[in-house]
């Protein structure tokens, strides 16, 4: 389940999902899954996989999106998979207000840092611990999202957020490394089947800094 890279135990996050998804298939229940998704794209995949497990509330959540013409956009993005994907089981769309501020707010201190560093950190935390809140409002068995598919986001840290957050709100938290066995290229098959559309930048304004400077 674990391996060792530089002194640093590392945890295998697709075989816990593995480990859940087993026991949900056993208990015969349908379980009821808050998750945060943060584009269309990302969630191709992630909703064509736990579909066949969980009646899913599909949260968008994301006050870190720059500008809110781009947070429309993949939101309209989200609603289009939606009603595109087939599935059996129930996917409902939670769609929030734009409030930048919010991110903004989380973020304070840390404009400079890098690219996948305590900013990024921050920003997942806002949209998970929100999520936990909105799962435990709705009386769900889990909470959780689509950012590990990203080869960009660090499953370890996101995961360890989600522990917290499980343990905090007493909603259990998803594991999940959703890029591994193909998940990120499934994505983008999935993408390309489906006219999404795929944003070529995170989503707040650092990263669309940064996605300028490399072009």
């Amino acid at each position: 389940m674990m391996d060792r890279e530089q002194g640093i135990i590392k945890i295998n996050y697709q075989k816990e999902t593995e480990k859940i998804l087993t026991d949900i298939k056993q208990n015969g229940r349908k379980p009821k899954l808050v998750l945060q998704s943060c584009c269309g794209p990302c969630s191709s995949y992630v909703l064509q996989y736990l579909t066949d497990y969980f009646d899913v509330y599909v949260y968008y959540y994301n006050p870190n999106i720059f500008p809110q013409q781009e947070y429309v956009h993949r939101l309209n993005t989200q609603k289009q998979l939606i009603e595109s994907l087939p599935h059996e089981n129930k996917i409902e769309l939670l769609p929030t207000e734009y409030n930048h501020d919010e991110f903004l707010k989380a973020s304070k201190g840390l404009e400079h840092e890098k690219e996948g560093g305590a900013r990024c950190e921050k920003c997942f935390l806002l949209r998970l611990e929100e999520t936990a809140k909105k799962a435990r409002q709705l009386g769900a068995d889990y909470f959780g999202t689509t950012l590990t598919v990203s080869p960009h986001k660090n499953a370890q840290t996101i995961n360890l957020l989600g522990k917290n957050l499980q343990d905090k709100y007493g909603v259990k938290f998803l594991y999940s490394d959703f890029k591994k066995k193909d998940g990120y290229k499934q994505s983008i098959e999935l993408s390309a089947e489906y006219g999404l559309y795929r944003q070529d930048y995170c989503g707040c304004e650092f990263s669309l800094d940064n996605a300028y400077k490399q072009q």
